[in-house]
């Protein structure tokens, strides 16, 4: 391809809003375009590193035994409703009505569909085991689009769902899907840690996440170097600490005035924040109000206190319902002259610790050597902290790390939580009717290549791992004006091509210092660059991803470069 007839135009201004790297350069490479928030389109070059990520989970996805389908984009309310899912899914779920007032949802996701599916085909255990998988347009009302990619209202999937007639079987499907995205993430050159985590909405017994490590995922993966452990740390259990030997003190009422947060407390009294009695109120849907208390050097995880009420429908309190339900303002909450009909939870840090220092619901002042057994004993307790780094791993009490992930891929084992309500069920040998036992797993196609740039990127731009890259060669004419440089170009440009190399041929007359940015910015994996050097018979070849260059003669350098494309694609 020539790069003066391909639809593939760069941005030299830095694009605006933008956090994510790969949010930056895929924009500015021109790989993707934004139609509104949260929703984009890919143009030729990023459609080609999309379809080659596809082909690669979609080989994987046959060898292990799974076949290929296309379900709806358009899924029917009742389907939904069968599992329960239309009122409990929550915000994201985009619902929608024909001319008619039928109701839809554009599918996040296609338990249901898929089961529907199969119950109205699989009647008998000689149909099974069978997996089935599709990638598919995938929607989602994100409340806060943002990342580019990573986290978008409407992507890309691959989801697929394995059906099974017992236990044991559904397991070794489980197993089958794990070591299949094992061997895609290796391909795709990603790397990924494999980590325990929650069924969330989806549901199920059992789930594992495969996340990419990244400043700007939007999972928290803490795993341990000694043992192996790993886990979305939304799941990390962390226990009551032991508790401390110090003697109470007595309590005393001291004046704070306009001493708000956590650090302004801590300097204005000199204690640690680890002593401090930090209370955050929440609002619940159809419940009391929520008081949550927890050390004032650890953050409350929000992933974890849905899970313990059981919905996601709750939000922090405001500062007009600070005001009437407690009579203070924010920074002034505290577990003191609590009004009746606010439930109190205590977060597991706080178990044993003495001598806090403790708002009282009073505007400008606190309490210090506060201490819950004597001075205050309702709430429960519960493990509602954001795990940190050197927190005590699970399995062998190892320091923790922890760092920001991007989910890539997650597998569930759903036993019969879609079969069963939806009465997907088959005859086994003995002539009984039994449930489907069920498991599913998705991979963020779409997402991958963002996952990508953000582990293969410079300052200039995107470094493309060969198998992924939407060329695989750059030929570069520095001053296709020079006869004997264009003249190079072309023939270097047929040869490529005859030798079955994915080529772009840059015949732009453009400036070598702007091909040059272009270049680096669009980041194909391997350059031939005619220059000056064609009168010795030389061209130079770099490789994007190393950093290496080196001068060849002219009747090597094809043969050369794709000597190394096929090296890298091993």
């Amino acid at each position: 391809m020539r790069w003066s007839r391909y639809f593939l135009y760069t941005e030299k201004e830095e694009p605006a809003e933008v956090e994510a790297v790969s949010h930056k350069y895929l924009l500015k490479g021109g790989f993707i375009k934004q139609v509104s928030a949260g929703v984009y389109e890919f143009t030729p070059a990023g459609f080609k590193v999309l379809r080659k990520v596809e082909e690669i989970i979609r080989k994987e996805m046959d060898r292990s035994g799974a076949q290929e389908l296309l379900l709806s984009v358009l899924n029917p309310a009742e389907l939904w409703k069968e599992t329960g899912r239309w009122d409990s899914y929550g915000s994201e779920l985009f619902k929608l009505k024909d001319r008619k007032g039928r109701e839809y949802c554009l599918g996040p996701t296609h338990e249901e569909e898929i089961t529907d599916l199969v119950r109205r085909v699989i009647k008998s255990y000689r149909q099974l085991p069978v997996i089935l998988y599709q990638i598919q347009v995938k929607f989602r009302d994100e409340k806060r689009p943002r990342f580019g990619l990573i986290r978008g209202r409407e992507f890309i999937m691959k989801d697929a769902y394995s059906f099974d007639a017992d236990e044991m079987s559904a397991m070794l499907s489980y197993e089958s899907m794990k070591f299949a995205y094992d061997r895609i993430f290796k391909k795709l050159r990603l790397k990924v840690i494999i980590a325990e985590a929650s069924v969330g909405q989806i549901g199920g017994s059992q789930s594992h996440e495969f996340i990419a490590l990244t400043d700007y995922g939007e999972a928290k993966v803490g795993y341990c170097e000694s043992c192996g452990y790993a886990a979305n740390a939304e799941i990390i259990n962390l226990p009551k600490p032991q508790i401390q030997q110090e003697e109470e003190k007595p309590l005393q009422k001291v004046s704070t005035p306009g001493v708000e947060t956590i650090k302004e407390l801590s300097d204005f009294l000199n204690v640690p924040a680890s002593k401090i009695l930090k209370s955050v109120l929440y609002m619940v849907e159809g419940k009391k109000p929520l008081l949550v208390l927890i050390r004032g050097d650890r953050e409350i995880d929000e992933n974890k206190l849905e899970a313990l009420l059981g919905t996601e429908n709750f939000r922090l309190a405001t500062d007009e319902e600070v005001e009437s339900l407690l009579g203070t303002k924010k920074g002034f909450i505290g577990i003191f002259n609590l009004p009746e009909g606010v439930e109190v939870l205590w977060d597991n840090s706080l178990f044993g610790v003495k001598n806090l220092v403790v708002a009282l619901n009073e505007p400008d002042w606190h309490y210090i050597n506060a201490n819950p057994e004597r001075d205050f004993t309702y709430g429960k307790f519960a493990d509602l902290s954001q795990v940190e780094e050197g927190d005590a791993c699970p399995k062998c009490q190892s320091p923790l790390r922890v760092e920001k992930g991007l989910e890539l891929g997650h597998i569930f084992l759903l036993g019969t939580r879609y079969s069963e309500p939806m009465k997907a069920y088959f005859t086994d040998r003995d002539g009984k009717e039994k449930p489907i036992i069920m498991g599913c797993y998705g991979i963020g196609v779409s997402r991958i290549i963002s996952a990508l740039v953000e582990q293969y990127h410079d300052d200039k731009g995107i470094k493309w791992p060969v198998p992924v890259a939407p060329f695989e060669l750059l030929i570069t004419c520095l001053n296709v004006s020079d006869q004997e440089q264009a003249q190079v170009s072309e023939k270097l440009y047929l040869e490529a091509t005859e030798k079955g190399i994915d080529t772009l041929y840059d015949d732009r007359e453009e400036s070598a210092g702007s091909k040059f940015a272009d270049a680096d910015l669009v980041g194909i994996p391997y350059r031939i660059v005619v220059g000056r050097k064609v009168k010795e018979g030389k061209v130079e070849i770099q490789n994007r991803l190393s950093g290496e260059r080196w001068d060849l003669p002219l009747e090597e350098s094809i043969d050369r470069v794709k000597e190394l494309i096929n090296k890298d694609k091993q």
